[in-house]
């Protein structure tokens, strides 16, 4: 695989390994109202179909999108007279819940948690409608253990949590080195450390494991803690591309309120662009509402590289959500699920037609 250089955060790179059963890009921060959406709708404005749509993200960089498009009013202008309220994570399952419970309407979250809360309602519960961000995961080792890529055999490495979207990734790539790992207990020629990714550095930093198969901001973490990127996940996927974070809708709510989600996916889409456009000021937006959610944004030496290793995109390249189940199941974590119908584009596709863009595609597993 090629070693191209990063991207900086563009439109339109995507799609990201999956699984079934647990938190996506983990995000630090707890499941926690906002505070954001309190507000009131753009003033004068016509309300929508409901008077208030509630949001749900993590306090996490992978989660740019909308991050920057409340810090920035933009999802919020798109919304007209509709208030947003927003909710945030730090865990794929329970935003799930709250989709399931009927707490909120609409999320940005990870592949696996998303394919997970789909198989286990029976394709009934939610629809991913959108992209959001790809790439932003790095294998980062302490570089006095691990040299190349053959050293990584014999030791402890973090993943995230057990068939995680890192956790499976990992797994794939050790068994093209020719590696075997146990997939329940992690055990065999390299020791799988399932820790959550707020604990990863401190694990790190006192040798309990010698590197992490993790997202950012974390793998940036890591780095300013001296480790060493020694493989950038992009590099494993075709164009470098693969989603960390889709947009999922309650099903229920999208046949409900089709003139909301349109108008959020308006928002996520011109959000995406304005990003693009102005990446440095994007940068200061996402980390200023960083600070606001979680009381502490990222210093500098984390935020920079964590930034430019990522992408927002409006297409969710679905053909990779395949590829990632198919490693799950190869690796034994998952039974081979059925995701015909997880993918609704047609909102998106609407939005993007109206700005003279091409459609995006759900790679076969689109509703029938």
């Amino acid at each position: 695989m090629s070693a191209a250089p990063h991207r900086r955060l563009l439109p339109a790179l995507a799609a990201v390994p999956l699984l079934l059963t647990a938190l996506g890009a983990c995000g630090y921060g707890s499941a926690k109202d906002s505070g954001t959406a309190a507000g009131s709708g753009a003033a004068g404005a016509q309300k929508l179909s409901t008077g208030t749509v509630r949001l749900g993200y993590f306090p996490n960089i992978t989660h740019a999108t909308p991050l920057v498009g409340e810090q920035e009013g933009i999802l919020q202008k798109e919304l007209g007279g509709t208030k947003v309220r927003s909710t945030t994570f730090n865990a794929g399952p329970s935003e799930i819940e709250a989709l399931n419970a009927g707490s909120i309407d609409i999320g940005w979250i990870g592949p696996s948690p998303a394919i997970n809360g789909y198989v286990k309602s029976g394709g009934k519960n939610l629809r991913i409608v959108a992209g959001s961000a790809s790439g932003g995961v790095k294998l980062v080792v302490d570089p006095k253990k691990i040299g190349s890529p053959e050293d990584v055999k014999g030791k402890r490495i973090a993943t995230p949590q057990k068939g995680n979207t890192q956790d499976v990734a990992f797994l794939n790539w050790a068994a093209g080195q020719g590696w075997k790992i146990d997939p329940q207990s992690g055990k065999g020629d390299v020791s799988v450390v399932r820790t959550d990714n707020k604990v990863v550095p401190d694990a790190f930093t006192s040798g309990s494991v010698d590197g992490a198969w993790v997202p950012e901001p974390t793998a940036s973490k890591l780095v300013s803690e001296g480790g060493k990127v020694l493989l950038d996940e992009s590099t494993l996927w075709p164009d470098r591309k693969f989603v960390i974070t889709n947009v999922i809708v309650s099903q229920k709510f999208l046949d409900a309120h089709p003139d909301v989600v349109e108008a959020v996916l308006r928002g996520s889409v011109k959000t995406n662009a304005w990003i693009a456009a102005h990446p440095e000021q994007a940068k200061a937006s996402a980390n200023a509402a960083l600070k606001r959610l979680s009381g502490k944004g990222l210093p500098a030496e984390v935020l920079d590289p964590a930034w430019q290793s990522l992408a927002t995109t409006d297409d969710p390249l679905a053909a990779t959500l395949r590829a990632e189940a198919d490693h799950a199941v190869t690796a034994g974590l998952l039974d081979k699920p059925d995701l015909t119908g997880i993918y609704d584009l047609t909102l998106l596709n609407k939005v993007l037609k109206a700005q003279g863009r091409p459609a995006v595609d759900a790679a076969g597993l689109g509703k029938q």
